[in-house]
């Protein structure tokens, strides 16, 4: 999928990717190397998808709606327990019994986010906010992707300023990583 636009633009693409992912996942077969693979790159999508929305998204949030502290707060909440389920699954091989458990719980959690996000946050944000805002947040949350970890960090910050000093040096340990291990 063609990424650009606006933020709300670019996390509906992201969106749409993941939930591609998870229906590959369904269809491949249980215990196969291609349902670990799958995982892997959902682990990575949802990792950079969500530093960038820490980075960039949820401050706007707070600066620009009415209650956006609390918004913030409850989507940080979900990507906490998503970065949880991420990590108890790269503990764990595809044939291993919690496996498929931990991808169902995965897809209900990640689903239920994008729902909300797409159903009463980006509404919000894109009668709130003004588009030139919301064009220059999707160019800073593509970049941020660029630069993001690819493995979850489940006790790295998630708020700025920590995120945003942090966020590049983990995604260059981890792409170093990824690239020695072939993940």
């Amino acid at each position: 999928m063609g990424h650009g636009g606006d933020v709300i633009a670019e996390l509906t693409t992201d969106h749409r990717e993941v939930v591609e992912l998870f229906e590959q996942f369904h269809d491949a077969p249980p215990g196969g190397e291609d349902r670990k693979r799958l995982v892997d790159a959902l682990t990575i999508e949802l990792v950079r998808h969500s530093v960038a929305e820490e980075q960039y998204l949820y401050p706007a949030v707070r600066e620009h709606l009415e209650g956006g502290d609390a918004l913030a707060d409850k989507e940080l909440a979900d990507h906490a327990r998503v970065e949880q389920l991420l990590n108890d699954l790269q503990q764990r091989d595809a044939d291993d019994l919690d496996f498929d458990r931990l991808v169902v719980k995965l897809r209900t959690e990640v689903t239920a986010h994008v729902d909300d996000e797409e159903n009463t946050l980006f509404p919000r944000l894109r009668e709130g906010v003004h588009p030139y805002v919301l064009e220059e947040l999707g160019n800073k949350v593509r970049q941020a992707k660029k630069n993001a970890p690819t493995r979850p960090h489940p006790g790295a910050p998630s708020t700025p300023p920590a995120n945003k000093l942090l966020a590049p040096g983990l995604g260059l340990v981890d792409r170093v990583r990824d690239y020695v291990s072939a993940w």
